[in-house]
C-alpha cells in the first residue's frame, strides 16, 4: 500500500491506514466498528497526530473551551438558505409551472463541508459569514446541530445571509441559482489574524468559491506557509481560477464540467479528463481529485497512476445536492485521519451513497457511523468487481 502524504504538509505524515481518536469533548454518536475488514489494512484507532490547544471558544460554540483537542478540519466558505422547489421538469423559456411543494433549508458549500465533517465526528470550525436576519439564524442552528465550531462565524449587518433557489427535478437532479449576498459582501480586506490563526493549526482546510477569490487566497496563503494542506473545491463561481490560489493548495477538486470550465478542454471520456488533468498540473496544481458523477471519482497525482473508485450504489436517489460537498468533506477527513489514498476515495464515495438517499444538503449529512456501517457491508471482493467494472467502462 503506497503511503498518503501532503507534500508540504508539516502536520500530516501518513504511512498506515490509521484513524485518529474522536476527541473526548465532542458530542458524538459512539460506535465501535472502526476495526473493518475491508481489505489486509484495517481501519484503526490509533492517532499520528499531536495534540494542540486551540483559541478559546467564544459564547456561540457548544464546545468547552479548556479541552485539548487534535488538528481540527477549518471549512472556510459560504453559508446559504436553500430555497427547494420540488417539480417535474425545468420550465421553459417565458413558461410558468407550479412546483409539488416548497420549503428553506440550511446549505451553502462551505456549510455543508462543515456540517459533513462534524456528524463524520471530527472536530471541524467553519469560518464564514451570515447576515442578521432569519436565514442567519436558520444557518447557525444548522451548524450547531452539526457539531461545528462557530467561534469564527461572522453576523454582518450590511447584506442579507446567502440564498439559493434550488430547483429539484424527480429524478432527483438538481439546477441551483445562487444569490452571494454575505458570503460575497462585507468581508474585512485584510482577514482577522485570529480567523488565520485557526487555519495556522489547521490538520487540513477545505475552500469553495463561493465567497471571495480574495479572502480564499489569504487563507491558502497562510495554509501553505504553516505546512497544512489545502483542499479547493472548484464549485462555485464561473471565473477564471487566480494563478496565485492555485500555486497555493494542495488539491484541486473539481467535477467533470468544472474541471472542463477551467482547462478549456472536454472531460467526456477518462482519456480526456486525463489530459484535462495534465494542463492543471502545468498551472500548478500536484494533486487533482475529480468527482465523475454517476461513474464515480478519480485522485490524479502528479508523477502517478490515477486511483478510480466507482460510485457505491443507493437503493434510491432522492436529491443529489450536496453529494459533491459531503465527498469531499469526506475526502479530507479519512485523509487528515491517516486513511490511505484508495481507502480516502472509498470512505468519501460511501458518505455521498448516503447523501443522496436524502433530501436536503445539510440534512442529508451521513453520520460516521452509517458511514462505518455501509463500509462494513460492503465485502472486499465485490468491491473488487465493482472497481474492474469501472476500469472497464472508464
Amino acid at each position: 500500500m503506497r503511503v498518503f502524504s501532503f507534500t508540504q504538509s508539516k502536520h500530516l505524515h501518513f504511512s498506515s491506514s490509521q484513524i485518529a481518536p474522536i476527541p473526548n469533548n465532542l458530542p458524538i454518536i459512539k460506535d465501535n466498528t472502526h476495526n473493518l475488514s475491508l481489505n489486509p489494512n484495517q481501519f484503526n484507532p490509533i492517532s499520528t497526530q499531536k495534540t494542540i490547544q486551540l483559541p478559546s471558544l467564544s459564547v456561540n460554540s457548544s464546545k468547552n473551551p479548556n479541552s485539548p483537542i487534535t488538528q481540527p478540519l477549518v471549512v472556510v466558505g459560504s453559508a446559504n438558505a436553500d430555497i427547494y422547489v420540488e417539480i417535474d421538469r425545468l420550465p421553459k423559456e417565458g413558461e410558468t409551472i407550479s412546483a409539488k411543494s416548497g420549503q428553506t433549508l440550511a446549505g451553502g458549500k462551505g456549510a455543508n463541508q462543515a456540517v459533513c465533517g462534524g456528524k463524520l465526528s471530527y472536530p471541524t470550525y467553519f469560518v464564514g459569514q451570515v447576515g442578521e436576519d432569519a436565514h442567519g439564524k436558520l444557518i447557525t442552528e444548522a451548524l450547531q446541530g452539526g457539531g461545528v465550531y462557530l467561534d469564527h462565524l461572522r453576523n454582518v449587518s450590511g447584506a442579507p445571509t446567502g440564498h439559493a433557489v434550488v430547483m429539484l427535478q424527480s429524478d432527483g437532479q438538481n439546477s441551483i441559482i445562487i444569490v452571494g449576498g454575505a458570503n460575497m459582501c462585507c468581508w474585512p480586506h485584510q482577514i482577522d489574524d485570529r480567523d488565520l490563526e485557526i487555519v495556522r493549526n489547521a490538520g487540513i482546510v477545505l475552500l469553495q468559491r463561493e465567497i471571495p477569490d480574495s479572502v480564499n487566497i489569504q487563507v491558502a496563503k497562510a495554509a501553505r506557509n504553516a505546512g497544512v494542506p489545502v483542499i479547493l473545491d472548484a464549485g462555485g463561481m464561473d471565473a477564471p481560477f487566480p494563478q496565485e490560489l492555485l500555486h497555493s493548495i494542495e488539491i484541486l477538486s473539481p467535477n467533470e464540467s468544472e474541471l472542463s470550465r477551467l482547462t478549456g478542454m472536454p472531460t467526456e471520456t477518462f482519456e480526456q479528463i486525463s489530459q484535462a488533468v495534465t494542463k492543471c498540473y502545468g498551472l500548478g496544481v500536484k494533486q487533482v481529485l475529480v468527482k465523475l458523477g454517476a461513474k464515480g471519482s478519480a485522485l490524479f497525482v502528479q508523477g502517478e497512476e490515477p486511483l478510480k473508485q466507482p460510485i457505491i450504489s443507493a437503493p434510491k436517489v432522492l436529491d443529489t445536492t450536496g453529494a459533491g460537498d459531503t465527498f469531499t468533506a469526506a475526502f479530507a477527513v479519512a485523509s487528515v485521519e491517516g486513511m490511505s489514498k484508495q481507502e480516502c476515495l472509498r470512505f468519501a464515495a460511501a458518505a455521498a451513497s448516503l447523501c443522496v438517499q436524502v433530501k436536503g444538503a445539510i440534512p442529508s449529512m451521513p453520520d460516521r457511523e452509517s458511514v462505518l456501517n455501509l463500509l462494513q457491508s460492503l465485502r472486499f471482493p465485490q468491491l473488487i468487481r465493482m472497481e474492474m467494472e469501472f476500469f472497464k467502462v472508464a
